[in-house]
């Protein structure tokens, strides 16, 4: 069973060692972890599963030390102490197999696989500030599991604390979940970063949802809400309330304060009566939405979408629609994309036609988009009706100055020699000519102060 639920942030400077003379300029900071800590002490948990943003943080699966002893210090920031807790491989290896059978990406690292893969086998800052905190109030005997986020859809997230809570009562354990991290780094100009008008946003919007038990409203908030804060701790939150999902919970805000420029929240939450399932409320509204999508796609998407599922299936390639016969007329250079859960899950495509006609090319790169990006795994069956899908059909490419880009209106190609780089227009988060040509250059190998071509094409987008 979940015993309690907690939020900390961890500045290195509120240990003692560390901040000396300056902890008493994050005092209430100190003292809201002294009692959220004595108050999760007496829910007298079996283990804590710590939940950090500064492990082994992926783009693509969450992951847990899997050492039989859990070790650390913070050398680093000066201190000598080092801690060292038992791990609890029983509760680990049910969360690994609750997560397999929900297909959610969880990998276990031990000191094999971190030296193989140059990975840190130890506890971070974002576990050892607040596991001081929780030692001093009385908990030296307790096992950890030490969990690192990752940047997965939101809803995953959330179920993935969903499956913490079915490990814990799977094993019979008392867990405490605690969710480590700070608010915005962005209350002042003088803080870690520029300031922006969106931190003390997010930090006031966290304070205010969780007091108020509004789980929900917290998953929805924008994606540009938190990049313009610059937080750490959005998705061990998120986590953290999955554990959370079928109880109603008491929250209690024990302090704030953003001293240096960075949100430092503590809060404690008791769970509560049951409650429906908020997870199966929102996988239900998803799957509602997909099939309004499907039933909307446009004639190109759902060739493209017909020879992926083949594909993934392992399937013969579809034969082509009849009201698609048109394609084989023509040519163009075309990219399919694919996303899942308003993320990227997939993009390929060719500057120009590389296929006999446009029905072959857009056949073609699906495929690829699915199973050969080099930045994602293959595609499975699990993720077919999760998908949301685009064909970009590419006008004929023109010569272009600067001056006569528009990120908006015109993709961008930018080559130099054998190097080329292409950028498909009206992109999430590319609105200047400059972030246009900058990341079109990455993708080249072109520096951007070399003389290299620029061309611009338009793009018939089909959703």
């Amino acid at each position: 069973m979940i015993t309690y639920a907690a939020l900390s942030p961890h500045p290195p400077l509120i240990i003692p060692e560390i901040g000396q003379e300056r902890v008493k300029e994050v005092q209430a900071t100190v003292d809201g972890l002294r009692r959220m800590a004595q108050e999760l002490a007496e829910t007298k948990p079996e283990t804590i599963i710590f939940l950090t943003p500064h492990g082994n943080v992926f783009a693509d699966a969450l992951s847990s030390l899997g050492q039989p002893q859990l070790t650390g210090d913070l050398s680093g920031f000066g201190a000598r102490q080092t801690w060292s807790a038992a791990n609890d491989l029983t509760l680990l290896q049910e969360i690994a197999q609750q997560s397999i059978e929900a297909n959610l990406p969880f990998v276990i690292i031990d000191d094999g696989t971190a030296r193989k893969h140059r990975l840190n086998p130890n506890l971070d800052h974002g576990i050892l500030v607040p596991l001081y905190y929780l030692q001093e109030a009385g908990l030296t005997d307790v096992s950890l599991v030490a969990i690192s986020i990752a940047y997965l859809p939101v809803l995953d997230l959330y179920q993935f604390g969903t499956l913490l809570k079915t490990a814990a009562d799977n094993v019979g354990r008392r867990v405490a979940i605690l969710a480590s991290g700070d608010m915005s780094h962005r209350l002042k100009s003088d803080g870690p970063y520029h300031y922006h008008p969106d931190g003390p946003v997010f930090d006031e919007t966290i304070r205010e949802l969780l007091g108020s038990g509004d789980t929900q409203a917290l998953l929805n908030l924008p994606e540009s809400l938190l990049s313009n804060a610059g937080e750490c701790g959005y998705r061990s939150i998120v986590i953290m309330l999955g554990a959370l999902d079928e109880v109603n919970y008491e929250a209690t805000i024990f302090s704030y304060e953003g001293p240096f420029g960075v949100g430092y929240l503590t809060a404690g939450i008791k769970p509560g009566a049951p409650r429906e399932s908020l997870l199966q409320r929102l996988q239900a509204e998803q799957r509602q939405e997909q099939d309004k999508l499907r039933q909307q796609e446009s004639p190109p998407v759902k060739w493209a979408r017909m020879v992926i599922e083949n594909h993934v299936r392992k399937k013969p390639r579809p034969v082509l629609p009849v009201e698609l016969e048109h394609l084989r007329k023509e040519r163009a250079g075309v990219f399919v994309s694919l996303k899942k859960h308003g993320q990227l899950r997939g993009c390929i495509g060719t500057i120009s036609p590389a296929y006999g006609n446009l029905a072959e090319e857009i056949a073609n790169n699906a495929v690829s988009s699915a199973s050969e990006d080099p930045r994602f795994l293959p595609v499975e069956i699990h993720e077919l009706d999760d998908l949301v899908y685009s064909v970009d059909i590419l006008g004929k490419p023109e010569p272009a100055t600067r001056e006569q880009l528009d990120p908006k209106r015109y993709g961008v190609i930018v080559s130099l020699g054998g190097r080329r780089g292409l950028l498909l227009p009206d992109l999430e988060g590319v609105d200047t000519v400059e972030e246009q040509l900058r990341i079109a250059c990455q993708k080249a190998g072109i520096r951007p102060d070399e003389n290299y071509v620029i061309e611009r094409f338009e793009v018939i987008r089909y959703t």
